[in-house]
């Protein structure tokens, strides 16, 4: 009896033994299970992008002078009519001022300048012009005749800074022209050469006068003094 006991207890003392061995096992293993592998994350360079820079809208800081002046509007064997197209760009502009002027011409007037060339239509001429920034550019137009009259000319013109078009100002001149002498060399595009001009009879009256009172002057200061001669009587 003492023996069976004895047995008993022994077996109960194992059991307890094990239990708290199989739960510190199975605690382990599922501490062991529960864990899981964190992946560090790779950290990829991010590319930088570079701005692509707004290309700057051309456009005048100061608005430009651009006019169309006449000079002379009488034409005559020794002078042409002269017009002028006058361009200012201002120094405080980066851009390029370009101008691009037509003239219309009656039948019989010619119209020659530099930088002008015939244009599509007969009796146009065209020239296209540009003025970088601080600078000043004036034009001369000649206007020849082959007839004698009165006539009408007609300037037109567009301009714009640098290639932006859609900026365009315009600009025109109606200009009468009044032609005492046809020209002596109406296709000639070198400038008529001033010659000699006749003096208005008025003056050439004053100076026959002037010549004549000079040479009466004269006449009286060369004239000898009169001699007188006294005879005394005894």
């Amino acid at each position: 009896m003492n023996m069976k006991k004895l047995a008993i207890v022994c077996i109960l003392l194992l059991c307890l033994s094990v239990v708290p061995a199989m739960a510190q096992e199975n605690d382990t293993a599922a501490n062991v299970t529960n864990v899981t592998a964190t992946a560090t994350p790779t950290i990829e360079p991010t590319a930088t992008e570079t701005a692509t820079p707004v290309p700057t809208e051309a456009k005048f800081r100061v608005g430009p002078t651009v006019t169309l002046r006449p000079v002379n509007d009488v034409i005559n064997k020794s002078q042409d009519g002269l017009v002028e197209l006058y361009m200012n760009n201002p120094s405080l502009n980066d851009v390029t001022l370009t101008a691009d002027v037509q003239v219309s011409v009656p039948s019989g007037i010619h119209v020659y300048g530099a930088g002008f060339a015939s244009g599509g239509a007969a009796g146009t001429v065209a020239g296209t012009f540009t003025v970088p920034p601080g600078t000043v550019r004036t034009i001369q137009i000649n206007i020849k005749s082959e007839n004698a009259g009165t006539f009408t000319v007609h300037f037109t013109g567009l301009y714009w800074p640098g290639d932006d078009k859609d900026a365009f100002q315009q600009i025109s001149l109606t200009h009468p022209l009044t032609v005492k002498e046809p020209s002596p060399k109406p296709l000639d595009p070198k400038p008529t050469e001033g010659g000699t001009k006749e003096l208005p009879y008025t003056y050439i009256i004053v100076g026959c006068l002037a010549v004549i009172a000079i040479a009466f002057i004269a006449m009286m200061l060369r004239k000898p003094p009169k001699t007188e001669v006294v005879i005394e009587e005894e």
